[in-house]
């Protein structure tokens, strides 16, 4: 037992320097460098194949918790928060981490892996061809669609073990928001995604508890929260001093191919 808890506190070490110095380096604090970090991991640590990728995603969400929540009250003290659309998608976006929780703890770990790979494939084509081309209307589309987005929000960042931000931002700017706000609104997103996702995940993996690791609540690994989030901001200052080296569009690309690395080793595990 003592063994197992050095080792995994060995391992959330290693995830934390990692993501950390990643999130700095890309500007980018959430699941989608996370989880890929810790499913390897947890690999290492011998965490059994039916439900390492649900431990990832659990534990990420618990991670950007407290960074969800600074984040959201820097951005509102600046007055860009786009509060009508974060009171329209709240309740979608929480409908749909409740599914993706449900499914945590009834679907194979291949289902979670699949909706990793095809979110982050849009992200990077978004980051890698997009740009300021990909405009839908000028406007926001109505109540139904809206509610629809928010929902297809909640749901992914739930399956990807992300806080939303990203997929927000999408949706936002290609609708024409201009991308302060839509930044702050996602993360504003942030908040009821990751809270409803983490006690989701804790309460989808009590069924799973024989086959977790030790210290973990469900599908959290409290030692992975412990140690990775206060290393991750520890270290995240050095990848910000490397980033400003970099030109944006640099880090664009250099993102984008890090999420097509992490989809290659997800479609290797789906096949192998």
């Amino acid at each position: 037992m003592a063994g197992e808890i050095a080792w995994l506190a060995a391992g959330a070490i290693v995830a934390g320097v990692v993501s950390g110095t990643l999130g700095g380096l890309f500007g980018i604090g959430g699941g989608a460098i996370i989880v890929p970090v810790l499913f390897e991991a947890f690999r290492l640590l011998g965490v059994s194949e039916a439900v390492r990728m649900q431990l990832c995603i659990g534990t990420s969400l618990a991670i950007i918790v407290p960074t969800a929540m600074r984040s959201y009250r820097q951005h509102k003290t600046q007055g860009t928060v786009l509060g009508d659309v974060l009171r329209r998608w709240t309740l979608p976006c929480v409908a749909g981490v409740a599914v993706g929780s449900a499914l945590a703890a009834l679907a194979p770990p291949e289902t979670f892996k699949a909706a990793f790979v095809l979110i982050a494939i849009v992200i990077a084509a978004k980051l890698l061809f997009g740009g300021d081309r990909w405009v839908l209307a000028d406007e926001l589309p109505g109540t139904a669609a809206m509610n629809g987005f928010g929902f297809a929000i909640g749901l992914g960042s739930s399956l990807m073990g992300i806080a939303g931000g990203s997929l927000a931002v999408m949706v936002l700017t290609l609708y024409g928001k201009p991308i302060r706000s839509a930044v702050a609104t996602g993360a504003g997103l942030g908040v009821p995604i990751t809270l409803a996702g983490t006690i989701g995940y804790i309460l989808a993996g009590l069924p799973h508890q024989a086959t977790l690791p030790p210290l973990s609540i469900g599908f959290v690994s409290i030692p992975g929260v412990v140690l990775i989030a206060p290393l991750s901001s520890w270290v995240a200052p050095f990848g910000a001093r490397l980033a400003h080296r970099l030109q944006p569009r640099t880090l664009e690309i250099a993102f984008s191919l890090f999420l097509l690395l992490a989809v290659a080793r997800f479609l290797a595990s789906m096949v192998g």
